[in-house]
């Protein structure tokens, strides 16, 4: 690791690059605790301040791969959700929902994240499935069994139970503040896979990043990617503007294609479902996060309860934004993986599920 500081760690014009094995050594080192928090936590911010090349960044994602303990799933296709781990500060999200909408529409999904992680400390799908009242411990094999369930078809596994030795660095990303490659490359590690085709679909910001996770997407085996400029950098795009979409499937290049939200038959003026402005406000984030001087920008516990009304409404049918947002990811979803025709036809095959109440229900099996 001293070695490999003294090329990342020399500044923005002296710091050089290092090779795709070195930087799997590197993060296998940190993964395994091999290596003083103090370096580990260096070489993380180093290799962000200079901006890591494709090359490291691949590096990395064959350690942080190889920690993953990784199921196949009994069926055609499978969406693989990767919404932000860190959460929502400012929207209530809807895609904890989506998967049981696209289990719904014939499409296979799982979200995959933890309950929480920095630097925005927001509302996560672990937060909301909680406060559903779903299990969000379960075993990878468990969750496999049930996304193949045709009662269910759809699942949530945590970080804390397919990586432990990643999810083990919480506190290490805490003291650091800022963003590390981490962040990125945590949504790529897809523990569950198709025995047909496993499909990413994942959100940015940032204009830079649709061909870093396309790229990511590749490398990790995923059979199709839909990398999405949503709300706070979510899977679903805003409600009230136009925005873009990048993706491949098998034996295609990279495409991007803009989309309006007239396009799913969408007429909103907000950009998701807001949060009620009494919720909003600094809290603890866990029990000991105040001596990083970590706080959350929202009341977590609150917002997911809010979520999980909102969103169990939206499955059985009631109108308002996050039911449009379902509408809007699920079109984009079906239409990505060949199951639509027309992202029209996508969204109106959501209606229907939402309208008779087949989201919910499987929604509701799976708290079973």
């Amino acid at each position: 690791m001293r070695a490999y500081l003294e090329r990342v760690a020399t500044g923005p014009e002296l710091s050089k690059p290092i090779s795709r094995a070195a930087a799997r050594d590197a993060m296998q080192m940190v993964l395994a605790r091999q290596v003083d928090p103090v370096q580990a936590g260096i070489y993380l911010i180093a290799m962000r301040m200079k901006r890591e090349t494709d090359q490291e960044n691949l590096g990395s994602l064959d350690a942080l791969l190889d920690r993953v303990e990784r199921h196949t799933v009994d069926c055609a296709c499978l969406v693989d959700i990767a919404d932000p781990f860190n959460g929502y500060a400012r929207n209530v999200p809807a895609t904890p929902f989506l998967g049981a909408v696209l289990a719904a529409c014939g499409l296979n999904a799982y979200s995959h994240g933890l309950r929480t992680v920095g630097p925005k400390y927001g509302v996560t799908h672990h937060m909301v499935y909680a406060a559903a009242g779903m299990a969000v411990d379960l075993p990878p094999a468990e969750v496999a069994g049930r996304i193949a369930d045709r009662r269910i078809g759809w699942g949530y596994i945590d970080q804390s139970v397919y990586s432990p030795a990643l999810h083990n660095l919480v506190d290490l990303r805490a003291q650091m503040v800022k963003r590390s490659c981490i962040t990125t490359l945590e949504v790529a590690l897809g523990p569950l896979r198709a025995a047909g085709t496993t499909h990413l679909l994942t959100g940015y910001v940032h204009k830079a990043y649709p061909p870093v996770y396309t790229l990511l997407a590749r490398e990790a085996g995923y059979d199709g990617a839909l990398i999405i400029r949503g709300v706070e950098g979510g899977c679903i795009p805003s409600l009230s503007h136009p925005a873009k979409y990048f993706g491949y499937n098998a034996g295609s290049g990279d495409q991007a294609t803009r989309i309006t939200p007239a396009q799913v038959g969408v007429d909103q003026s907000l950009r998701a479902a807001p949060i009620p402005p009494h919720l909003i406000g600094e809290t603890p984030v866990y029990p000991g996060s105040e001596r990083y001087g970590v706080v959350a920008p929202v009341d977590t516990r609150g917002v997911a309860a809010h979520c999980a009304e909102l969103g169990l409404g939206a499955l059985a049918g009631e109108a308002g934004a996050m039911r449009d947002s379902l509408v809007y990811g699920g079109a984009l979803c079906l239409f990505h993986c060949g199951q639509a025709a027309t992202l029209r036809d996508g969204a109106e095959r959501v209606r229907k599920v939402l309208d008779a109440g087949d989201a919910r229900r499987r929604f509701d099996a799976a708290l079973g």
